[in-house]
């Protein structure tokens, strides 16, 4: 079913208009969609390193030729197929290009047949690269890509993922901005059956009334999001921003699971998971009159909470910890050690923004642009190094602020006086030097 909701793409390249209109119905016949440009320069312009098909072009052409966009665009990637159609006189220059790299080439007068056979050879590669391509990217992510933290609701949530991406149930997830509700989202789509396949959002948020039908299945030669997804994973971020029309026509997908792709007139089953984030609580914006009760009770049959920032204090300086690695290594610069101002803020801030704001700041601190005292002794050492490093000063810093006093200071840095207490001796920690030097 997939198939006929994401034919495979050919990016056809000819300037013979009646040569250029036959080729474009031989494929399109032959259930490729086509992209049909009039010259190299408008082609090189829309094929970019991610383009889902094959290339096929003309050689001679006015301008730049097929020979010459060939090469530009085996610059820009080396495993895109491009066709070439040449003339009985450049056949020596086509098998020179074949050398360089060219998947294959028709010389004219081209039987449609042969070229069918040789654009679905090419796609069907295309296709098996753009996934192992997906595949290794959906690898390099997932390593850099976890719940950190050991709060309890986020070890509920890590222990919840497997069994939501193994049961494929519809899930709605509700936390405040920057609480990670995307985060969650890629994770239960990852360690899922539907992996293989893509991970679509909707950003429900940006979508007027008058725009729902196109945003949601696309118009013209447009594939819309819906169809994208298809065995995959369709994430409704912002659901709770949804326009009225919007909520009614996402009901009515939900509720039959099925669609009629643009220019299509049979219905196609709806194969995907469901994913929405929601703001706020929906059940609260159900009752204000806000949210559409309907799609409300299809979303809600299993939801997920993310906390704040704020009701996660324990989790702060590891969380801050691994968000500070992988600035460092996205802009290829050693973790910075965590001097006085830095863990300063990191103690006092509320952090309304959450994880994103918290990730914002540890790029700053990264690139330099937060002004800092600090310890040169810990550049170099381990992440659970800096983690310890930073807790023990966060706890000095806090008991020499409130005058020595454990309650205050455990309220301040929003832990147990039990847990305030195990820290100390794990670190050392002589809480009576430091109140003689609150004395002193």
């Amino acid at each position: 079913m997939s198939d006929r909701a994401a034919p495979p793409r050919v990016a056809l390249v000819e300037d013979d208009e009646d040569l250029r209109a036959a080729t474009v119905q031989t494929l399109q016949l032959a259930g490729f969609a086509v992209d049909a440009f009039p010259a190299a320069e408008p082609a090189l312009a829309a094929i970019d390193a991610d383009y889902p098909g094959v290339v096929v072009t003309d050689v001679r052409m006015p301008g730049m030729d097929g020979i010459a966009l060939f090469r530009r665009l085996r610059e820009r990637d080396a495993a895109l197929p491009v066709l070439l159609i040449t003339g009985h006189g450049d056949v020596t220059m086509a098998v020179e290009t074949l050398k360089a790299g060219a998947w294959d080439f028709v010389t004219k007068p081209f039987d449609p047949d042969a070229l069918v056979a040789a654009v679905r050879r090419a796609a069907e590669t295309r296709a098996l690269a753009i996934d192992n391509r997906r595949l290794r990217a959906l690898a390099e992510q997932a390593s850099a890509e976890v719940l950190v933290g050991d709060a309890p609701a986020i070890v509920r949530i890590r222990q919840t993922i497997p069994v939501l991406a193994g049961a494929d149930l519809d899930v709605l997830i509700e936390g405040e901005t920057g609480t990670g509700k995307e985060l969650v989202a890629r994770l239960i789509h990852r360690a899922g059956r539907r992996v293989r396949h893509g991970f679509v959002t909707i950003a429900c948020a940006a979508i007027p009334e008058a725009l729902v039908e196109s945003a949601l299945f696309g118009e013209g030669g447009r594939m819309g999001p819906v169809a994208e997804a298809q065995r995959g994973t369709l994430f409704l971020d912002d659901i709770d921003q949804a326009v009225p029309a919007l909520q009614a026509r996402l009901t009515q997908l939900l509720e039959e699971r099925s669609f009629v792709p643009p220019h299509g007139r049979d219905a196609v089953p709806l194969d995907v998971r469901i994913v929405a984030a929601a703001g706020g609580s929906l059940d609260a914006a159900v009752r204000e009159g806000r949210f559409a009760p309907a799609l409300f009770y299809r979303l809600a049959g299993m939801t997920l909470t993310l906390p704040p920032l704020r009701d996660r204090q324990d989790d702060l300086a590891l969380l801050f910890a691994h968000l500070l690695d992988r600035a460092a290594a996205r802009h290829r610069r050693p973790p910075p050690a965590i001097g006085a101002r830095t863990r300063s803020r990191l103690a006092e801030h509320r952090w309304p923004g959450n994880v994103r704001e918290l990730a914002h700041f540890a790029e700053r601190v990264v690139l330099g642009l937060e002004a800092d005292g600090t310890d040169e002794a810990g550049a170099g050492a381990t992440l659970p190094e800096r983690v310890a490093r930073f807790e023990e000063a966060a706890i000095r810093d806090a008991f020499l602020a409130e005058d020595g006093d454990v309650g205050r200071t455990a309220a301040r840095l929003g832990i147990p006086r039990e847990t305030f207490y195990y820290k100390t001796k794990r670190y050392g920690i002589d809480l009576a030097a430091l109140r003689r030097r609150v004395k002193g």
